[in-house]
């Protein structure tokens, strides 16, 4: 679906950039000849989950393991086809073992809803899934030209993530005020009506690569490629919701060896120059090639970075922090109705409360951290099933006649054992008690990391924290039945 990014696509934007080294790669001057004649395909596989099946291969021995996200108009069976990829697939064989995923809703895998395929906690549980099955406990992730779904992974399973490596990465696609480096809104509408109006004829994505201009061959594969990805209406939404989303808050939480890699002649380099200063010590290479595609040109340069990188001393990492979406409920009016009711009948009234709370937060994969008084304390590893989840608590204790404020916020948390601390938890609080009755409210963060998921918001201004910095900007969930069904389809 989307949510494998969309920093290989829209018109190239033609400007100056400076080819740099970072003291990997090519820039130590490695050179080795690799193994460029093609290997027999791999066999496709399922991992089997509950949310459906997922497609994926497994390519060369290892270790180490590498597990990669890619676009999702690139159909695992289809990549033994071209040869440029293959040499790749080889190259990268030559030092690790290296698995690779359709996405639910493209290619191989089962179906998905939209309103899961519309945010990337979704591919991040697929990749959880084929790991699962694979038995790999931890891995690098590559996020070739799909950059959202590995760095969500590196933040919120930060214990399953060796090292991360970026080819071409944005944080963000659409341009705004603190954000220059995107894209206008009139190209990306442009680039919009280019797939609405030419997907499955590989017009579009032949501009990713120069190198093969005037390659029929290629541009029919590329065709191939994206009607055997998705069907032209769910190509229209899913780039849509690519364009949607922003995970620059992301970076910060990355505590794993990083390496960005950027093709001085992609069409956004000031977008990946942005990861890479973003990230704390993440190493920044920049390769003079003219493709945007990570298999296309000489490869030689970018095979080598990666390998050195992987195959190097990676410091060990303590796992004490990780991202995740924090949820605060709490009962409106508990005094008022326990003096109503009696001490007696609240008991058994907020026992039923409790027990449809504890069934939401296990349908949706909520960890319930403990209770507050009247009300609960959970994290979700994806920001949208933490929405859906409040909805659906909200709905539920309401049919028994209790209503409860709800607060969101998505951040990094400190691990202490079974209980969680830091500001980010601070935060949600803080969210939580600024909501009306009935309501779910969020902070930004949350809706810039499920943009383009369909999910609706009402802005409800900037407000003071206490005990916070500035100014916070807060969202309410505008009535939806976001809570009606896991798998529940959502119409955007």
């Amino acid at each position: 679906m989307w949510r494998q990014q969309m920093e290989w696509f829209v018109p190239r934007q033609v400007g100056g950039s400076r080819v740099a080294g970072s003291g990997c790669g090519a820039a130590h001057g490695l050179i080795r000849l690799r193994e460029t004649a093609f290997v027999s395909g791999p066999e496709s596989a399922y991992a089997k989950t509950d949310g459906g099946r997922i497609g994926y291969q497994v390519v060369g021995a290892g270790p180490p393991d590498v597990l990669a996200t890619i676009p999702p108009f690139l159909p695992v069976d289809l990549m033994g086809d071209e040869p440029r990829l293959v040499r790749f697939l080889n190259g990268l064989s030559s030092f690790s073992r290296h698995i690779w995923f359709d996405g639910r809703g493209t290619g191989s895998s089962d179906p998905i809803a939209p309103v899961e395929g519309r945010v990337i906690e979704s591919v991040v549980d697929d990749m959880i899934a084929v790991l699962d099955e694979l038995g790999c406990e931890r891995v690098i992730v590559l996020g070739a030209n799909a950059s959202h779904p590995a760095l969500q992974f590196a933040t919120t399973h930060p214990e399953r993530t060796s090292a991360l490596v970026l080819i071409n990465p944005g944080a963000r696609m659409r341009r705004a005020d603190d954000y220059p480096e995107g894209i206008p809104d009139e190209a990306v509408e442009g680039a919009l009506a280019t797939v609405r109006d030419r997907w499955g004829t590989g017009e579009i994505l032949s501009r990713l690569a120069p190198s093969a201009a005037g390659d029929r061959r290629f541009a029919r594969w590329l065709a191939r490629c994206e009607r055997l990805s998705m069907p032209p209406q769910q190509a229209g939404w899913v780039f849509r919701a690519g364009f949607e989303v922003d995970v620059r808050h992301l970076l910060g939480a990355i505590r794993v060896p990083t390496l960005v890699v950027t093709s001085a002649g992609w069409f956004g380099p000031e977008r990946s120059r942005y990861v890479a200063e973003h990230i704390d010590g993440a190493r920044h290479l920049e390769l003079a090639s003219a493709d945007s595609l990570f298999f296309m040109g000489d490869t030689g340069p970018l095979l080598d970075a990666i390998e050195e990188f992987v195959t190097g001393q990676l410091p060990p990492r303590q796992v004490d922090r990780v991202l995740a979406t924090v949820l605060f409920t709490d009962v409106v009016g508990s005094t008022d109705q326990v003096a109503g009711m009696g001490d007696r009948r609240w008991s058994e009234l907020i026992a039923t409360h409790n027990s449809l709370t504890r069934t939401e937060l296990e349908r949706f994969r909520g960890r319930e951290i403990g209770t507050t008084g009247d009300g609960f304390l959970a994290t979700f590893d994806g920001p949208g099933r933490a929405v859906r989840c409040a909805c659906a608590i909200r709905d539920a204790v309401r049919a028994i006649g209790i209503h409860v404020r709800v607060g969101l916020h998505t951040g990094e948390i400190e691990l202490h054992g079974d209980e969680i601390g830091g500001i980010s938890v601070h935060i949600a609080q803080r969210v939580q008690s600024h909501a009306q009755p009935d309501e779910v409210l969020v902070s930004r963060t949350v809706v810039d990391l499920v943009g383009g998921s369909g999910i609706p918001f009402a802005d409800c201004g900037t407000h003071a924290l206490k005990g916070v910095p500035n100014q916070w900007q807060l969202f309410a969930v505008e009535d939806s039945p976001l809570g009606s069904d896991p798998a529940g389809d959502l119409v955007g």
